[in-house]
């Protein structure tokens, strides 16, 4: 990157906000995905939306590549600057606007966190409905550039379902205004839907306007263990059949039980193939009766015990059984793999078996979790060193199989972690050519120079 380019950065953030040495840069040459990691020029970090569009429109006239980026806790290398150049930090635009109830609606900045976005929201008797794993980490403009999930995805809706407007800085430094503050507006091309899972490449966001939901009156959860996850795999399809939409709908393998009864202690039943974690939310008498008809149909299922939680700190353990999986299996070797396929519902158990399959033919360890009532999976591989490149390899090859079965199933190769640098080799077998041309035109309309998150989708 030239100097003239260098010294253009540090004048438009000040000298304080930009970074250039190799020891500072070390920090964001990676993100949560292990694997991948990749050295940028330079840092810098904006404080507004007119110092983003001056980087961009400085980075556009020299052809330099530019990654926004949050918290860095994606899990797909999506803010990896694998081309060089700038990455872009947001975690200053951080501030609440506003929050309205009602219109049931709030305005932020990217750089607020989703945890203190729930927090502040829950002080007006409000919620905020997105629930990724890496909240109170997570920031908002990350969460909807990926267009995150969670565990309250069934119920709920995910990212997307949320997002009622945005501003947004396109890479030529131009700031466009998508939707607004309504719940009905269909006014030209949906850029707010399209802009929400884009992973960085068409904009970057500078303030989103939010649908919030009121709070529910109660909620309840409760836990049921089953001798095998597609014997689970089996309640869930039952459960949802019988017309119950719950709040939560989990599990856990038994690798991940042992591994979360190790790490939290939290008296989980370790003998048990799996464990599913239900919950709703509402009137509490309705409640009551989704939780009842849930335990009673885990038991028809061949449950092998089935509890509920008499009080709110008991139900609070059991999601954090769900919530503490990764780090807990973390602890079991130096490098934790950790991918996302979805299959439709009905098919839980067949993919269940196919990557128990696939872990035994690669000679692999796989544990899984991940969100029971979306279909959603959460395989994830444990190599004990990050020298065993042998077992790398053959992690990388068990996992190709399993987004294979995901897409012959119907399915998707991620729910919600994103593709990024990560699954972008595994596009096109879901896509298909003719997509992928689709959506590599879109790119170039609103990226024409190519330097927006460059090597990701639409490249």
């Amino acid at each position: 990157m030239h100097a003239t380019v260098r010294a253009a950065l540090r004048s438009i953030v000040g000298p304080g906000h930009y970074r250039e040495t190799d020891g500072e840069l070390v920090p964001y040459s990676r993100d949560a995905t292990p694997l991948f990691s990749a050295r940028p020029d330079a840092v810098v970090f904006p404080a507004d939306t007119s110092e983003v569009a001056a980087v961009l429109e400085l980075a556009t006239r020299h052809a330099v590549p530019v990654v926004p980026r949050g918290a860095g806790s994606n899990l797909c290398a999506a803010t990896v600057a694998s081309q060089g150049g700038v990455i872009l930090v947001l975690t200053r635009l951080n501030r609440l606007i506003e929050i309205a109830p009602e219109e049931l609606l709030a305005r932020v900045q990217p750089g607020l966190t989703s945890a203190a976005l729930a927090t502040a929201a829950s002080h007006e008797n409000l919620l905020w409905a997105p629930d990724p794993g890496s909240r109170t980490v997570a920031t908002i403009g990350g969460t909807i550039a990926t267009n995150a999930g969670g565990l309250r995805g069934l119920k709920y809706g995910v990212t997307r379902d949320y997002v009622l407007g945005l501003e947004a800085v396109l890479p030529t430094g131009e700031v466009i205004r998508t939707g607004g503050r309504l719940n009905k507006d269909v006014a030209g091309y949906d850029l707010s839907r399209l802009l929400t899972g884009s992973e960085g490449t068409l904009a970057v966001i500078t303030e989103a306007t939010l649908a919030l939901r009121p709070a529910p009156a109660s909620a309840g959860t409760g836990v049921a263990y089953f001798p095998d996850l597609a014997a689970a795999g089996r309640a869930v399809t039952a459960i949802i059949a019988a017309g119950i939409l719950p709040a939560t709908l989990e599990f856990l393998d038994r690798s991940c039980v042992r591994a979360v009864e190790d790490f939290a202690r939290l008296g989980l039943r370790t003998d048990a193939g799996a464990l599913l974690l239900f919950g709703d939310d509402g009137e509490p008498g309705a409640v009551a009766r989704a939780l009842t008809r849930m335990g009673e149909i885990c038991t028809a299922h061949h449950a092998l015990d089935v509890t509920t939680a008499a009080h709110i700190a008991q139900a609070e353990a059991l999601l954090a059984a769900r919530r503490c999986a990764l780090p807990a299996l973390s602890r079991l070797g130096d490098l934790t793999i950790l991918e996302d396929a979805t299959v439709p519902r009905p098919r839980i158990a067949e993919m269940v078996d196919r990557i128990g399959a696939i872990a035994v033919r690669h000679g692999v360890e796989i544990a899984t979790f991940g969100h029971a009532g979306d279909g959603n999976l959460h395989p994830t591989c444990v190599v004990k060193s990050r020298d065993d490149h042998d077992g790398i390899a053959r992690a990388e090859r068990a996992f190709a199989d399993i987004f294979a079965a995901a897409i012959e199933l119907g399915g998707t190769i991620t729910g919600e972690h994103g593709v990024g640098a990560a699954k972008l080799s595994h596009l096109s077998a879901q896509l298909g050519e003719d997509q992928l041309a689709l959506l590599r035109r879109l790119k170039t309309a609103f990226d024409p120079a190519g330097i927006l998150n460059p090597g990701k989708l639409g490249s």
